[in-house]
């Protein structure tokens, strides 16, 4: 059982789940660790799925059962109506989070009354110990790390927000039917509407989950990228920041020559130079990345996630051309004169 007892301003996590097995029931058995007791744990069960509803009242959470599959923005949003907490912190049915994972969230907010939300990191120790997970895990830790506490966006596998201004911004936009940019489009709002969202870098949790190449071309390339292009033009925000920096933008650029100028140099071999020249460009411009892995998992690691990592910035330019033009087409229709 969850030992429930709140700070001077409570938390209710929230966590929406289907399906999720082990990693579910290690996110809330990580519960029981925290030096700070939320005031509610609030799980919804994102559909048919009575055993991750067995695991979570075993736990003494409280429950939230929907009918049907409708998503992690649904979910999240019928968990925040029931929460009683002045903080809602938000996270993954297959994340675990640290022993002063609640206790830090609270001193932020305690502390800095112009902090609306908060968004932490991953840690670098993932769950998952395969090569792909490793990579995409510390991949996400890193890009975290470095990026600007003046946060941008908000993040649903790690992150806290005020009830009433949640509740002020309608909560997630339901329209997301998947596992999506649901959290990057309310980040967006609310700096829109003049709120602060921090991202602090010692707040951690644990991701358990383990990558695929399906799930991870699945997940970056529709699940994220294209619909953040489309969020990028709607509301206008090329905000350099976390996986905008300015270096990935060039970096894609690279690797698009690369693709044009490699199979070229088989006819023209002085073209080769040039080859030479985009390969050495591409590790100078992806340097940092590069050192944070050799630190963190050697050589032979790093030079293993070379090809992910630069197939990262292939499908990522691709996703952009592809959401721009969806967002263009989108536009035009929606100004063509209608017929008397």
């Amino acid at each position: 059982m969850l030992n429930l007892s709140s700070p001077n301003l409570p938390i209710s996590i929230i966590i929406p789940v289907y399906k999720g097995g082990q990693a579910f029931y290690d996110c809330l058995a990580s519960l029981k660790n925290s030096r700070l007791s939320p005031a509610q744990v609030i799980v919804v069960v994102d559909g048919d799925d009575p055993h991750s509803y067995q695991i979570a009242e075993a736990f003494g959470a409280k429950v939230l059962q929907l009918k049907t599959n409708q998503g992690p923005a649904v979910a999240r949003n019928r968990g925040a109506e029931i929460a009683t907490g002045d903080i809602l912190f938000f996270t993954d049915a297959d994340v675990t989070i640290h022993e002063d994972t609640l206790e830090k969230i609270a001193q932020v907010f305690e502390s800095n009354p112009r902090v609306a939300a908060l968004i932490g990191s991953y840690d670098d120790q993932p769950g998952a110990s395969n090569f792909l997970s490793q990579y995409k895990n510390l991949f996400h830790h890193y890009n975290h790390q470095i990026g600007s506490e003046e946060a941008s966006t908000f993040w649903g596998a790690c992150g806290a927000i005020r009830r009433d201004i949640f509740s002020k911004m309608g909560g997630f936009d339901e329209s997301y039917r998947r596992p999506c940019i649901e959290d990057i489009e309310l980040g967006y709002r609310l700096k829109a509407a003049g709120y602060q969202i921090r991202l602090c870098k010692d707040i951690y949790v644990k991701h358990l989950k383990r990558w695929t190449p399906y799930s991870l071309l699945r997940a970056d390339f529709f699940y994220r990228a294209l619909p953040w292009t489309e969020l990028i033009h709607r509301d206008r925000n090329f905000v350099n920041d976390l996986n905008l920096q300015w270096s990935s933008r060039l970096s894609v650029i690279f690797i698009y020559l690369l693709l044009i100028v490699l199979p070229a140099s088989v006819w023209i071999p002085p073209l080769l130079f040039l080859v030479g020249l985009l390969i050495i460009g591409l590790i100078v411009l992806n340097w940092p990345v590069y050192q944070f892995f050799l630190k963190k998992r050697g050589f032979i690691f790093t030079l293993a996630i070379l090809p992910w990592h630069w197939f990262y910035y292939f499908y990522s330019g691709l996703a952009f051309v592809i959401g721009t033009v969806k967002h263009k087409l989108k536009r035009n229709r929606s100004i063509l004169p209608t017929k008397a």
